[in-house]
């Protein structure tokens, strides 16, 4: 199935939910997710209004919670990481002519990376290296 661009990417406010309802790693009502906002919360309707988009982008999908009449349950339809990598994947493509090393060198450039991190980094690299 193929996404538009506007289905691939969440915008901050849908990330808050998507972050919200990962963190719990639980479905959550509507309230719920309000409630885990800082003050000041959003409105009931503005989270509604999320929620269904949500829903229509497949990124969450909703149940009727039990003996609860009307009331929906939202959980993700993917985790966090498959979402990252989904990102970081177009991201690559995008920005980096599908380069890895391309994109982790630009990375470096930008960051002040300590020496202990790129140490790390490197062994990271190494134990995952593709061997030819």
């Amino acid at each position: 199935m193929k996404h538009n661009k506007e289905e691939r990417q969440l915008t901050r406010a849908e990330m808050e939910i998507m972050s919200i309802l990962w963190d719990s790693g639980m479905g959550m009502t509507t309230h719920e997710i309000i409630e885990h906002y800082p003050e000041p919360k959003p409105a009931y309707s503005t989270i509604a209004t999320f929620l269904k988009i949500l829903v229509n982008k497949k990124f969450i999908g909703s149940r009727k919670q039990e003996g609860g009449g009307k009331t929906l349950v939202f959980s993700p339809l993917m985790t966090r990481d498959e979402y990252t990598n989904r990102v970081m994947k177009e991201m690559k493509s995008s920005f980096f002519g599908n380069s890895f090393k391309s994109m982790l060198s630009f990375f470096v450039k930008q960051e002040e990376v300590l020496e202990e991190d790129l140490n790390e980094i490197i062994e990271i690299i190494k134990s995952n290296a593709v061997k030819n």
